[in-house]
């Protein structure tokens, strides 16, 4: 009976939602976008072309590992325990992973699951691997290291002690505390304690070389701290790291200075700072009482280089002044590698004083302290040969992209997927619009941007909906910018790009840039976006007149009116979203914005101000105080309870809404603007047009409810289809056509459905719980309901006029903490927020399924890892010890270890190149060595002494044939003056 008398108050003769049963409401977990947590850990495979991203473990959930490929495609592995992702590694079709427990595990990449796990015994403080090795050393708090077989997935036989320990008895810091393999020559480790750093070789099984830095009294140090610059120091050691080639070997201390090392005698060349040079050598005069800087610790340090290895350079996280002002990256250009045989000791030191440096600036209050480089295409040393990009971890868990040297930021728009853009940086809003299919496939964005740096991996079939709406999800993010991305209906995008859009150079300033509001119209595309301090940008999809250049005069904001700032569009954007207008409202921060598809925005600001702007002029055809429009219902009201403290309060616009329908009173279908209040207002506007083309808008009347209003859906009463403002509703205005409509509303406390401006209408409170989303959504075939998200994180759909609770369903994998900026979409989608980063997508409308299982593939068995760089044939020749990684596998997994994929692989690869002449092995493909020391030893002397007599014999049989050309030659000098001499006297008496 209740609900039939809803329906004679409402004006709504039919059931709208006859055929939706309490069953039918069962959401189905879609999908999920972002990442659960900061980011902490990043790994890059250039073969496969994947990035490869760790999180923290936080109160919402374990950290997670995401792969990303190319477009959409992506996996998420679970840790089996709640444990943050501390290094990852790619190692061909597998990724490493150690997290915080200390376990170390091996993902499958080509079928996306877990392969082993393994717990060493003790803490990880270091872990190495390389694309072409079947092992993984482990690095031990101890100091110890064991390594792990990731083909056998077993522990190893070989287990390194504490060489420092023999070195020092006396140390009590033992750790690992980093481990780097030889860039060309593999059977060498680079193992560096706090003490210092050893060089251990495989092939000789025990150290060759020990560096430790010490700083001789009198010697400035890394921190030139005066008070104790009259003693020894010996900072302790945070990183070691080698040359590209393997020429040096450099080590990073505690106390800022990097010391770099000559590896066959193991004299130090050169200590130095990011500004200072030699501060490892005592300096006279030296006073005590001068005061100091003190600089930060370094983050990290990666010897990269270009293409040639032998032209590198030291890019440096951290190292710079305490008191510096702007934080970022170091790059030390080093240049050209001089040549060890030839070059005398003070061209190797002036080597390290560098030929430039480099400052690559982070945003203000930022500070990078663990980065990743995009390496171009190859994956060996060390993942630093041919740089295009720096792809950074903020100390706040975000990320930053610059371009590789020069450190320009690099918008991850096209480069990078929509859930890494989460954090790139953090997202503060989100807001969703359905966009007509059509008009979002011609919006793919025209930019100038640089080679894409992931290309790998293959998207999953999924079924295609070509007769929805697409869901545009718009992001507002820290710095200022806005990116747009289809979010679809768990189906197949056929537009996956992103739009981005530069709300700063907009507004022609870069600080305190907070966006408030945003709203896209569903059928033109066209986008407005407010901001905390009053200013209102819209954007068009146009070309841009400017591209490739600079405004050549700049545009002055007009105060309280409307600005032309087409000028300020961005240089590297050929087609996309170009900033249009400004409307500078100045009334305080923008509460409420929408765009509607004919041509009018509608602006709500906290300072009570509403305006209406017509886009076909552009020009402002109403502005109002809302105060102005409540101050006669409130004088109408004084005797209700309450009304003086509410009266005290001011409204300000929360929900604004276009609509073509029949107000209360008219005989005739026009424009309406309804506007939401914050104290329970609707406010109604009707925008009629004029006679000399315009349009203007006049004050219709307004409607009390108890609270925020949360939403406002125009329906028509007949079929319950939105009555929304379009171009076909509007232009069937013309000829008198009619839209019988009435108003779906709902406030925190309650739900209101009733006939603009005026009309009580139908009305149900809430029960227990404030309701804090709200959408009238259409069930296909079935009616149409409204759904509310509700305080104790569930979701109920009545029933509509009745406003019967239908069903109701628990949403536990939402964010409790906010809940009132989940979405409710039209077509029955909730976007809502799972973490700090992450948002799910649901559909209401479903049978309960979960999250579906991900059916993109990652790995591509045809793209083959490059072999592995190798010490020179010269080097080879003089003696020097190579090790294949087939040596490697005998002599870490013993001479009993079955050969694995990789090792036939392998085998094969340098029986190839044995016979074109490279340095490799002898040992047939697939084959087991069993010659001993001794042997090997005289195999290598006996293959080293043929190829001296190869060069000695090519030697002799160039002098050879050097000896019968210079006889020739003199010969034919010879004859040549003899027929000279000859011809001349034939000439001079015949």
């Amino acid at each position: 009976m209740a609900g039939f008398l809803r329906g004679k108050q409402a004006g709504i003769q039919n059931d709208l939602s006859a055929g939706i049963l309490p069953g039918l409401f069962s959401p189905d977990d879609q999908a999920r976008f972002g990442v659960n947590s900061q980011v902490n850990s990043l790994a890059y495979d250039p073969v496969q072309s994947l990035l490869a991203v760790g999180t923290k473990e936080t109160t919402f959930g374990s950290g997670q590992i995401y792969v990303f490929g190319q477009s959409r495609v992506q996996l998420t592995f679970t840790l089996p325990r709640r444990a943050s992702v501390k290094t990852l590694q790619f190692v061909a079709d597998r990724l490493i992973s150690l997290d915080s427990k200390n376990e170390i595990i091996i993902w499958d990449l080509q079928h996306g699951k877990k392969l082993a796990a393994y717990n060493p015994p003790g803490v990880v403080t270091a872990l190495v691997t390389d694309p072409m090795l079947d092992w993984a050393l482990i690095g031990l708090q101890t100091g110890d290291i064991v390594a792990y077989d990731l083909d056998r997935e077993k522990l190893a036989p070989l287990r390194l002690p504490n060489f420092w320990r023999d070195r020092n008895p006396r140390s009590r810091l033992l750790s690992v505390v980093s481990m780097q393999l030889h860039p060309r020559d593999i059977g060498q480790l680079l193992i560096g304690y706090p003490e210092g750093a050893v060089i251990y070789s495989f092939k000789q099984a025990k150290p060759i070389k020990y560096f430790e830095y010490e700083v001789p009294p009198g010697a400035s140090g890394g921190n030139p701290d005066p008070s104790n610059q009259g003693t020894a120091r010996r900072p302790l050691l945070t990183q070691a790291f080698w040359h590209p080639t393997g020429t040096f070997v450099g080590t990073s201390h505690n106390d800022a200075s990097m010391v770099f090392w000559d590896p066959k005698d193991g004299r130090a060349i050169m200590a130095r700072t990011l500004s200072d040079s030699h501060v490892n050598i005592p300096t006279k005069g030296s006073n005590s009482t001068q005061t100091f800087d003190l600089k930060e610790p370094f983050s990290r340090v990666v010897w990269c280089a270009k293409d040639n290895p032998d032209d590198t350079g030291i890019l440096v996280a951290g190292g710079v002044p305490t008191t510096m002002p702007e934080k970022g990256l170091t790059f030390l250009e080093l240049g050209q590698t001089p040549v060890y045989a030839t070059s005398s000791w003070q061209v190797l030191t002036d080597h390290f004083e560098a030929k430039r440096q480099r400052f690559l600036p982070t945003p203000p209050g930022t500070e990078i302290v663990d980065f990743c480089l995009i390496p171009r295409a190859s994956p060996h040393f060390a993942g630093a040969q041919d740089p295009i990009m720096i792809l950074g971890i903020l100390s706040s868990g975000e990320l930053i992209s610059l371009s590789f040297p020069s450190g320009y930021p690099v918008s991850p728009t096209n480069n990078l997927p929509p859930s890494l853009s989460f954090v790139h940086p953090f997202v503060t809003s989100i807001a969703v619009a359905s966009v007509d299919r059509t008009r979002w496939l011609g919006m793919v964005e025209n930019r100038q941007r640089g080679p894409p740096i992931l290309r790998g991996g293959a998207e999953g079939v999924k079924r295609l909906r070509k007769g929805e709406a697409r869901n545009i999800v718009s992001m507002a993010h820290g710095d200022g910018t806005l990116r747009l991305w289809d979010a679809g209906h768990g189906d197949e995008l056929e537009n996956s790009g992103m739009i981005q859009v530069d709300i700063a150079r907009a507004l022609n300033r870069y600080d305190d840039i907070i966006i408030t509001s945003m709203s896209m119209a569903g059928s033109t595309g066209e986008l407005a976006v407010g901001v905390s301090t009053g200013e209102v940008v819209i954007y068009h999809w146009d070309g841009n007149k400017l591209f490739g250049r600079e405004a050549p005069n700049t545009v002055e904001t007009i105060p309280g009116g409307l600005t032309d700032i087409s000028s300020r569009s961005e240089p590297a954007l050929k087609e996309g979203l170009q900033p249009f207008v400004l409307y500078d409202m100045a009334q305080g921060p923008i509460t409420a914005v929408k765009m509607s598809d004919v041509g009018f925005v509608g602006i709500g600001s906290e300072g009570g101000s509403f305006s209406i702007i017509d886009l076909r002029v552009p020009t402002i055809i109403f502005s109002t105080s809302m105060s102005e429009l409540i101050k006669p219902e409130k004088r109408s009201s004084f005797m209700r309870k309450g009304s003086s403290q509410s009266s005290q309060r001011p409204d300000w616009a929360v929900v604004i809404e276009f609509g073509v329908m029949t107000l209360e009173g008219d005989n005739y279908s026009s424009i309406a603007c309804f506007v939401g209040s914050n104290q329970g207002k609707i406010i109604t506007f009707k925008i009629l047009p004029e006679a000399n083309g315009g349009y203007t808008a006049q004050y219709t009347g307004i409607s009390t409810l108890n609270d925020k209003i949360i939403s406002i859906t125009p329906i028509i009463t007949s079929s319950g289809k939105l009555a929304s403002a379009t171009g076909a509703t509007v232009g069937a205005l013309r000829t008198g056509q009619q839209t019988h409509g009435t108003l779906v509303v709902a406030t925190q406390t309650e739900a209101r459905i009733f006939k603009p401006a005026t009309a009580k209408g139908a009305h149900k409170s809430w029960d227990d719980f404030f309701c804090e989303s709200a959408a009238v959504t259409e069930f296909d075939g079935h009616g149409f309901a409204l759904v509310g998200i509700f305080g104790d994180c569930t979701a109920r759909a009545y029933s509509i006029p009745a406003l019967k609770e239908i069903s109701l369903t628990k949403l536990e994998i939402l964010d409790k903490t906010r809940l009132s900026n989940a979405i409710v979409t039209p077509s029955g989608a909730i976007f809502g927020w799972t973490g700090p980063s992450e948002v799910a997508m649901l559909n209401v409308w479903g049978t309960g399924q979960p999250l579906p299982p991900p059916h993109d593939k990652l790995f591509n068995p045809e793209a083959l890892v490059p072999p592995r760089p190798t010490i020179s044939n010269l080097q080879w020749i003089s003696g020097m010890q190579y090790v294949s990684p087939l040596d490697l596998d005998i002599l870490i997994g013993g001479p009993d270890r079955p050969p694995s994929k990789r090792m036939i692989a392998a085998a094969a690869e340098e029986d190839r190149l044995a016979r074109s002449g490279g340095a490799g092995s002898s040992r047939a493909p697939a084959t087991q060595s069993t010659e001993g020391w001794g042997d090997y030893m005289t195999r290598q002397l006996n293959e080293r002494t043929a190829k001296l007599n190869i060069m000695g014999d090519s030697t002799d049989q160039m002098l050879d044939h050097s000896s019968a050309w210079a006889e020739d030659a003199s010969k034919f000098v010879s004859k040549q003056k003899r027929n000279l001499l000859i011809g001349g006297i034939t000439g001079k008496f015949f």
